[in-house]
């Protein structure tokens, strides 16, 4: 064999090494309505469908996106559904994450203990108030809420106690008297409502009547770039998995219903879920005017010393050329 055929199957078979797809793709996601596309992609098997045979999906149950931000920065999950904050303050800590499709807008409301005598988010004065965790969609919009309202947090010299605190959880803090209201992502508002909490404030009031980022896709950006394919199949699932949601809200009901109650041990009825979709809007398009703004929140909550780029943060092409 020549030196020349010997060069070229060299160079075919290094391409072809340098080609070859991750075996599998580590998947997280949260027991939340805002996760809905994923929730559903899984249950259903959509997102496995559309990566293959060959590249196996496996899934990693969080409650919070600084568990998430733990799992990239170790190396332990290539892609998560995840809020839009913990994710960009990530970013800019270096972890090399990017976001490559929407979620969820809105999806988000506050409550208040039944016999907490709060009334309006002016009542939030001197109570404590569970958000999912620091530098959370929710605690950004909260911290906002508050300013609005002439309060503020005691971190920032305020009367208002913001009390991370896992969603799921948050019924038996007021149960047991420990916290008097909370900022939650559904289903866990509606939940609280069945239990005889007061709305103080429903998704359209939180923020921007509700045109805002709540949840997205990211992937640890490596792994994107040497693995297209799987990237493009978990896109691909996402797509087919909201697609789903928007044909059926009965389905999507109970594909959702049967993942949180795998993951956390409750299961949400129909009526909770019912309103809680009604206050979500599954979605993979992302308001990048909205997100921007947020960027300044978030700035200016302390959780991050800058904005970033969002030309680089952000990467909507594949999911656009897929949607159509």
């Amino acid at each position: 064999m020549s030196l020349r055929v010997i060069s070229v199957l060299s160079l075919l078979l290094l391409g072809t090494a340098s080609a070859q797809q991750a075996k599998e793709l580590r998947l997280g996601v949260f027991p939340n309505v805002t996760h809905a596309a994923g929730l559903v992609g899984i249950n259903r098997g959509l997102i496995q469908k559309e990566l293959g045979p060959n590249v196996k999906l496996v899934v990693k149950e969080f409650t919070n996106g600084s568990q998430v931000n733990e799992a990239f920065a170790a190396g332990a999950i290539d892609a998560s559904y995840v809020g839009i904050g913990p994710v960009m303050n990530a970013y800019l800590r270096g972890v090399p994450l990017q976001v490559y499709s929407g979620a969820a807008n809105a999806g988000a409301v506050l409550e208040a203990r039944k016999d907490s005598g709060i009334r309006s988010v002016k009542g939030l004065a001197g109570k404590k108030v569970a958000v999912p965790t620091r530098g959370s969609v929710q605690d950004i919009s909260l911290r906002h809420l508050l300013r609005e309202n002439g309060l503020k947090a005691t971190d920032e010299g305020g009367n208002v106690t913001i009390v991370p605190t896992d969603p799921a959880n948050v019924s038996a803090g007021f149960v047991a008297g420990q916290l008097d209201a909370a900022l939650v992502p559904e289903p866990w508002g509606a939940i609280l409502e069945t239990q005889g909490a007061r709305m103080i404030a429903n998704e359209k009031a939180i923020w921007n009547n509700g045109d805002y980022t709540t949840a997205v896709l990211a992937l640890n950006s490596k792994y994107a770039a040497a693995n297209p394919e799987a990237l493009r199949g978990l896109l691909r699932g996402h797509l087919a998995a909201i697609d789903s949601i928007k044909k059926s809200n009965a389905g999507a009901q109970k594909a959702i219903a049967d993942q949180i109650y795998t993951y956390t041990g409750k299961r949400p009825n129909s009526g909770e879920l019912f309103k809680s979709l009604a206050r979500t809007r599954v979605t993979w398009n992302i308001n990048l005017n909205t997100l921007a703004e947020y960027a300044q929140l978030n700035k200016e909550a302390g959780f991050a010393r800058d904005v970033p780029d969002l030309n680089k943060f952000v990467d909507l092409s594949i999911v656009k050329s897929l949607a159509k």
